[in-house]
């Protein structure tokens, strides 16, 4: 399975990788193994774990290596020491300057070697490159985003404004049909009054006259 990540690197990831590079150091092992322990946990390659640890990790943790790298040599020499004891018993163990001299002028050619062996591979190079160019593209997707959801939202905010200020006229408008129709009300209201007034005043009261059996009858509007 291909390893892929495009995310970036975590606090967390960087401690992990320098929790596991130390431990390495410390039990004689190569940083190459714990790039490749790390790239296990964190599902990348050992070729990006090792860009990471040399170009932005190793810089930080120059007093813990020097300590895990005497750790290492400490532990090789008890090493050589029971083993030495284990095959001669009996021969004392030539003098300890002698042997710490040839000790360490194994673990400086072990050092050199390792110090010497190119840190960062081609492979490294173009994998770190490949996950850099994909967080670019990533980075410039969500910047497009960002970019059309605010010119959206201003978009919005001008269609609001322009709602707003409609209703704000409608209501204006609204609120004159309303004196205007208040008082066509009143108007109506008064002519309507005017008219029964008007009729009253023209009506004339009834006449009546006794026909021939003594009993009133009213006579006819106009008629002597």
């Amino acid at each position: 399975m291909v390893k892929v990540r495009q995310d970036a690197w975590s606090h967390e990831d960087d401690l992990l990788l320098a929790e596991t590079v130390l431990r390495h150091i410390r039990e004689g092992s190569t940083q190459l193994n714990a790039f490749e322990e790390v790239g296990d946990k964190l599902n990348r390659t050992s070729a990006a774990c090792g860009f990471r640890w040399n170009a932005e990790v190793r810089m930080k943790y120059d007093s813990a290596i020097d300590l895990a790298k005497r750790q290492r040599k400490e532990k090789k020499r008890a090493i050589a020491k029971q083993a030495q004891k284990t095959r001669n018993p009996i021969i004392s163990l030539p003098p300890t300057s002698t042997y710490e001299e040839y000790s360490e002028t194994e673990e400086q050619s072990t050092l050199i070697i390792e110090e010497t062996a190119p840190a960062i591979s081609m492979d490294m190079v173009i994998q770190f490159l490949h996950e850099v160019k994909k967080d670019y593209y990533a980075s410039n997707q969500s910047k497009v985003s960002l970019e059309s959801a605010h010119k959206e939202n201003m978009l919005l905010k001008e269609e609001i404004n322009k709602l707003e200020k409609k209703l704000s006229e409608t209501e204006t408008q609204l609120s004159t049909i309303q004196e205007d129709y208040q008082a066509f009300i009143q108007i109506m209201d008064r002519a309507r009054k005017m008219t029964v007034l008007d009729d009253q005043g023209t009506m004339k009261a009834p006449t009546f006259r006794m026909d021939k059996n003594g009993n009133l009858q009213q006579l006819a509007q106009g008629s002597n």
